[in-house]
């Protein structure tokens, strides 16, 4: 698989040309990573949930979108960010292999969230398990 130029791949998801099914896990944590290169926290955010949501209903399929996995990578992401240096995403990556990792938010979040409607509409933040999911 080709390694798309970070501007020609925030342009190709801000307008919707990427391919769905091109679109593993590792290039939407190196696009979360290259809109944080560019904006504030916020404005990655409303990209990256817009154009996510493009992508899904491309895709034929956006009841897949997800608003707590999408926000709490993006969190992670920039943390990460904050606290080390990195020259390029392919060293984010390197000292980051965790977030590559899709199945990371398991760490932090009860099966029962993450496969709530609640979570999937809304932001939530990681909290004791002991709360009561629909």
């Amino acid at each position: 698989m080709r390694t798309i130029d970070p501007g020609e791949l925030l342009a190709d998801f801000i307008s919707g040309r990427l391919d769905p099914k091109a679109f593993p896990h590792r290039e939407h944590v190196r696009l979360s990573y290259e809109l944080l290169e560019r904006h504030s926290f916020p404005e990655a955010l409303l990209h990256l949930a817009q154009g996510l949501r493009r992508l899904a209903a491309k895709a034929g399929h956006l009841e897949r979108y997800h608003e707590t996995i999408t926000a709490a990578f993006l969190s992670l992401i920039a943390e990460r960010r904050w606290r080390a240096d990195y020259d390029n995403f392919e060293h984010f990556e390197k000292a980051n292999p965790d977030l590559l990792q899709k199945e990371f938010l398991a760490r932090i979040y009860p099966a029962t969230v993450l496969t709530s409607q609640m979570a999937r509409e809304t932001f939530v933040l990681p909290q004791s398990q002991s709360r009561t999911f629909r």
